[in-house]
């Protein structure tokens, strides 16, 4: 599934039928261009329609326009729909569903962060075991070979042992926590931004029925449906 888009400023949107969240002033929007709404889910996801996961081309695709935006951008995401409005709650609907998948990524994140906390203060106490051992074992060797120039080989070795040992942590505290706490700062600001749906009307008024997540269940639309006929028959 091809996605297309582009970034603009809320100023330079076009003019066309849409539903949903207002777009801020000086907002910089994502602009993503579908056929029909099922399209930014995964398929094969059997979830509730609120815990879907978005489609990963779909998510790919925000999150890398998303990404090239400075960090203190407000964000927007206007969907291009190629069909005219189906139920008046369908942009609500959608808003939701991408806000909760953002929230979900967002905490997945953190997760994974204090996860990797987790395992640098594990590795850290390990690493300072390691090299104090290896200092009192190199040292206490070269006393006893005092004055052999082996001592002092086997002392070295032993203390840069001990200080390869401290790689790991020096890694996950120094360079591995930053680039995952930025990824959950950036599914925050995903998962509050403005959702909006632009309609192309480039299918037949009622292409809607066939779209998914945007038709509500089959009590609901055949109500919907009846109640037109009970005002034309009284």
């Amino acid at each position: 599934m091809a996605y297309s888009g582009s970034m603009t400023n809320a100023s330079g949107a076009k003019d066309k039928p849409s539903a949903g969240d207002p777009i801020p002033p000086k907002c910089a929007v994502i602009e993503v261009h579908v056929g029909e709404l099922k399209q930014l889910f995964n398929a094969i996801d059997p979830s509730p329609f609120r815990d879907k996961d978005l489609d990963p081309k779909a998510e790919e695709f925000i999150v890398g326009w998303a990404k090239a935006l400075p960090s203190d951008a407000t964000l927007a995401l206007v969907v291009d729909l190629d069909r005219e409005a189906g139920l008046p709650d369908e942009a609500a609907v959608l808003r939701d569903a991408i806000h909760e998948f953002f929230s979900q990524r967002a905490q997945a994140y953190r997760r994974r962060l204090r996860e990797l906390f987790r395992v640098g203060r594990t590795s850290l106490a390990i690493g300072l075991v390691a090299l104090a051992s290896a200092i009192a074992l190199g040292d206490f060797l070269a006393a006893l070979m005092k004055g052999s120039r082996i001592g002092e080989i086997v002392r070295e070795s032993l203390t840069i042992g001990g200080w390869v040992s401290m790689w790991r942590p020096l890694e996950i505290f120094l360079y591995d926590w930053w680039p995952i706490r930025n990824e959950a700062r950036l599914s925050d600001r995903l998962a509050a931004m403005p959702v909006r749906i632009s309609y192309m009307n480039a299918t037949a008024p009622d292409a809607w029925r066939g779209d998914w997540p945007a038709v509500s269940p089959r009590g609901e639309r055949a109500t919907s449906e009846a109640q037109p006929r009970l005002n034309q028959a009284s």
